[in-house]
């Protein structure tokens, strides 16, 4: 595992289509952006039970109302 320090505007780059951007730093929480392309799922590890994504994660294809009703 990697283990990076970075402050507020700070980012962290995936390869050449994945950008992470540090939004904001508070003393619970860390919100951060994320910059990919769509094919790409990008979900909270909590919300995988719930929802069976296409591969690794399960063969249930997710519907649009799943991700609105997680945020």
């Amino acid at each position: 595992m990697l283990v990076l320090s970075r402050k507020t505007g700070e980012r962290i780059l995936i390869g050449n289509d994945v950008t992470i951007t540090v939004i904001r730093v508070g003393p619970n929480a860390v919100r951060l952006g994320f910059d990919a392309p769509q094919h790409l799922n990008i979900v909270r590890e909590e919300l995988c039970a719930e929802i069976e994504l296409p591969g690794s994660f399960g063969t249930a294809e997710p519907r649009p109302d799943d991700f609105a009703a997680a945020n």
